[in-house]
């Protein structure tokens, strides 16, 4: 029941893309990106996790449980609905929606409360510093060194639940065939790369997600 990121329309949930998630917005008008991500913050709390991230840790469980394997969970969404689910091996590479970071000294914690403009940071103690643990427009992905890394040893390489335009996660495709990795598409409709995947499969992820994953054990 959350809306993606971006509608056709270009805004999220309302909003230009441009009023709420760049670094320029923050300063602009950092009340209005703290109301905004407390609302997401709040939406994610009343969610819950679905069959589709429980078959990826069911997956992950049980692929770990012979000597030699590894898997790895690449994330674009910030909510937590894949730790709730169990898995265990994941970065978020564009942050975490349940996560505060200073923008002084860069301290990260957790948050399920609202913030706003007058929060201050527990370590370095500055007010007004605190913002959302996300990565915006015009930042660097978290963890890509250890994600290239990951993907370049990959035999198995699944894209769920993407529009395949926003790098540079959309460029991962490539990188795992160029390794000769099996590429596997799950996603509701075709996406922008789905020319790029051996294997492509259409549907609903609480459907797609357990029958792919389920099959392969």
């Amino acid at each position: 029941g959350i809306k993606t990121f971006r509608a056709s329309d270009g805004l999220w949930e309302e909003h230009p893309i441009e009023d709420v998630a760049v670094p320029e917005a923050f300063e602009r008008n950092s009340a209005l990106v703290h109301e905004f991500y407390n609302k997401r913050r709040k939406a994610i709390l009343e969610s819950k996790e679905n069959p589709a991230h429980l078959a990826l840790a069911r997956f992950e469980r049980r692929h770990l449980e012979k000597d030699g394997n590894t898997f790895l969970l690449v994330t674009q969404n910030i909510d937590d609905f894949h730790e709730r689910a169990g898995t265990k091996s994941i970065i978020h590479m564009h942050g975490e929606i349940l996560k505060k970071r200073c923008s002084l000294c860069s301290l990260i914690s957790e948050v399920r409360e609202d913030l706003d403009t007058k929060d201050h940071c527990e370590q370095c103690l500055e007010e007004g510093v605190i913002r959302p643990h996300i990565v915006w427009f015009g930042e660097q992905p978290l963890e890509m060194e250890l994600i290239y890394e990951s993907l370049e040893g990959a035999d198995l390489f699944v894209s769920i639940g993407t529009s395949g335009n926003v790098y540079p996660a959309a460029g991962f495709v490539q990188i795992a065939r160029k390794v000769k990795a099996r590429c596997v598409e799950l996603n509701l409709e075709p996406s922008e790369a789905t020319v790029f995947f051996d294997d492509v499969r259409h549907g609903r992820a609480t459907k797609v997600v357990p029958d792919f994953f389920d099959s392969l054990m």
